[in-house]
């Protein structure tokens, strides 16, 4: 943990890798809870996002369930105003819906993340998330 956070988050799962530079700003690490198979066409796992890290924009074919299992965070769909998310929230990402998700600036947030249908693909990485946007939710 960072020595700016200033609560101690309640890990459930393996802290996992770091996310690639790529698709993040700051550090988000991954921990894959069920694999991408023809059985159950769905990926499950856990992302602990630092301090003000976040994803990049991105979309899913067949939409994304979060859930916040600790911490405080921001989540926006693309032309809605960014909502501040924390532990017990569940949010649903629609298919093929812009958005992106992190942690707060001062406090991390680890989610577990659900993609349903993966027969349809999984996420399309798009441009960074702007400090402003960040910042401001706009």
């Amino acid at each position: 943990m960072g020595c700016s956070e200033k609560k101690q988050l309640d890990f459930i799962f393996p802290k996992g890798k770091l996310g690639p530079k790529e698709n993040f700003t700051g550090n988000a690490w991954n921990a894959d809870l069920v694999a991408k198979d023809s059985i159950y066409n769905t990926v499950v796992g856990n992302v602990y996002f630092e301090p003000g890290a976040r994803s990049n924009w991105h979309t899913h074919p067949s939409g994304q369930i979060l859930v916040i299992t600790d911490g405080v965070g921001y989540h926006q769909i693309k032309g809605q105003p960014r909502q501040t998310i924390k532990k017990g929230d569940v949010i649903k990402c629609p298919p093929n819906v812009m958005h992106w998700h992190g942690a707060s600036p001062d406090t991390g947030m680890l989610q577990m993340y659900i993609l349903p249908k993966t027969e349809k693909g999984m996420v399309t990485w798009l441009q960074k998330v702007t400090d402003e946007e960040y910042n401001d939710g706009k």
